[in-house]
């Protein structure tokens, strides 16, 4: 069981592994073009709305409550009703998204008003920030399609995950990178503002996200004509567990909202340093823990209906380990190579030394929740699978009020920093929620064998950071050097971080199969 699981976690951090590199390439791009000014706040503003609601509709509740429904059918169903299934329910869902997509290009100065409250306040007293209100305004009308595309991408990711082909979900993003890069180098030159080509950018990835899954699902016969289903016995199912998984599973990006809101009061350049030290944090978060819950939760569904209890706590106790082992040196690691990795990547053009600086205080306070935010990955599908929706709903409601009360308490001392520090703090209370709850119902508790190797992982990193801090430059050595010396010593510090810490957990008893077998793994009932 681990071992196919093992695999499949291999196969999509490898294709989440490209998209992510690109991504990085797209946000170097975006750097050189944007900076940190206020073409890029209003960016990446009018992109992180419909990503926000991308999280409801298609990867985040919908997944949860689609992709148990649809495993049950394929294992309890013939296939014709799992194809009506997938016809009702992308009728249903396709009608509803296409509504909101609708008013959201209709109304876009509501939305930009809302989420923007700084900048509406600027434009209505013809302040200087007035130009950012009207230009988020305008681009919420281009980067709003986007969420019809990447409902329907999301749905037949679901789809196709179900049936075990991982690889084609993790590599689709690659092809939104790919169109912001192309309009990044090609469009922008011939508009008079670069953010409106980025926009289009975005526009363009989402239609080809969803073009290139289609003869996929053809060749699964999953490609069916959408039908509305609002009563369909699957669809009533799917519905009743996605409300409160609405909320739910979209905790941490309704935090990210609430700082983008928080954020336009503060200094110009303040959301542009939350997102590319956001960005940074998604990426070891999508290679590693979105990896493993992705494919752990099929898994775990699959558990649930064949009611086998033993199997389902070998699965959640197999994703622990595997997050510990690799989200604990990477929190660390990047914690430590913050302003680094920053000044490699992004100092250019219009990014400058200040923005680094700037960027790397977000970076290091986000980093904080690192594991968190990936135990929430793994551990919200401990519900999900049992078709739960309800609990999770409870601890999000507490982990974004913390958030909120967080934010008020360190954004004066704190600025842009605490807000994200806030963001890391109510990972830590989500994630411990979580487990809680799922100890207390006696679903899953950690084994001797996983808090053991646990801690294996937790010395081998204090080993890693010790050696960091006593080898590496300091930091105003990092600034002063060319980009090229930089680069090589960044190289070198992550290829001596990984040495020093694998070698520290052999040393310490760590084996690989540990992460192959589920022997002795199972927790006491």
């Amino acid at each position: 069981m681990s071992k196919k699981l093992l695999k499949s976690g291999a196969i999509v951090s490898s294709m989440t592994l490209i998209s992510r590199v690109l991504g990085l390439v797209r946000d170097v791009v975006v750097a050189n073009l944007l900076g940190a000014g206020t073409g890029a706040d209003v960016f990446f503003f009018a992109n992180r709305i419909p990503n926000f609601l991308r999280r409801l509709f298609a990867e985040g509740a919908f997944a949860q409550a689609f992709i148990p429904v649809f495993t049950q059918y394929k294992q309890q169903e013939d296939d014709s009703e799992l194809r009506a299934l997938v016809a009702r329910v992308s009728g249903t869902l396709g009608l509803i998204v296409t509504l909101v997509t609708l008013v959201g290009i209709l109304a876009s100065p509501v939305v930009a008003m809302i989420f923007g409250t700084g900048w509406f306040l600027d434009w209505l007293h013809d302040k200087p920030g007035a130009d950012k209100f009207e230009l988020a305004s305008v681009l919420l009308k281009i980067t709003f399609p986007y969420l019809w595309f990447i409902t329907f991408t999301g749905m037949s990711g679901a789809i196709l995950n179900s049936f075990n082909r991982f690889a084609v979900a993790a590599f689709t993003p690659v092809f939104l990178n790919v169109a912001i890069i192309a309009a990044a180098i090609f469009l922008s030159p011939h508009m008079a503002q670069p953010a409106m080509a980025l926009a289009w950018g975005v526009f363009f990835g989402g239609l080809l996200q969803f073009s290139f899954q289609l003869p996929f699902l053809w060749r699964l016969g999953m490609l069916r004509r959408p039908r509305w289903g609002w009563h369909h016995a699957g669809v009533t199912q799917i519905r009743k567990l996605m409300i409160p998984a609405l909320f739910g599973v979209s905790v941490s990006q309704l935090n990210l909202l609430f700082d983008t809101f928080m954020a336009s009061f503060l200094v110009s350049g303040s959301i542009s340093w939350l997102y590319y030290s956001d960005r940074l944090l998604e990426f070891p978060l999508g290679l590693f823990g979105i990896a493993i819950a992705t494919v752990i939760l099929p898994s775990l569904s699959q558990r649930h209906v064949d009611q086998d209890p033993k199997a389902f706590r070998q699965t959640m106790d197999w994703a622990v380990r595997m997050i510990w082992l690799l989200g604990l040196p990477a929190m660390v690691g990047m914690m430590v190579l913050a302003g680094p990795m920053l000044r490699v990547l992004f100092m250019r053009g219009e990014f400058d030394q200040s923005d680094v600086s700037h960027a790397a205080a977000s970076l290091i306070a986000y980093m904080s929740g690192l594991l968190f935010f990936m135990l929430i990955k793994v551990l919200a599908p401990g519900y999900y699978a049992r078709q739960d929706t309800r609990t999770p709903v409870r601890y999000g409601i507490i982990a974004m009020l913390s958030n909120m009360l967080f934010n008020l308490i360190l954004v004066l001392p704190f600025g842009y920093v605490g807000l994200a520090a806030a963001t890391a703090f109510s990972a830590v209370i989500n994630a411990s929620l979580l487990y809680w709850g799922l100890a207390k119902s006696n679903v899953y508790r950690l084994s001797r064998f996983t808090l053991l190797f646990m801690l294996r992982v937790v010395v081998s990193t204090a080993i890693m950071a010790v050696a960091m801090y006593e080898v590496f430059p300091h930091w105003s050595t990092w600034m002063v050097s060319s980009w090229h010396h930089s680069a090589m010593m960044l190289i070198e510090a992550i290829g001596l971080a990984i040495v020093v810490y694998l070698v520290s957990l052999v040393a310490l008893g760590g084996r690989l199969s540990h992460l192959k077998s589920s022997s002795g793994a199972v927790s006491d009932d």
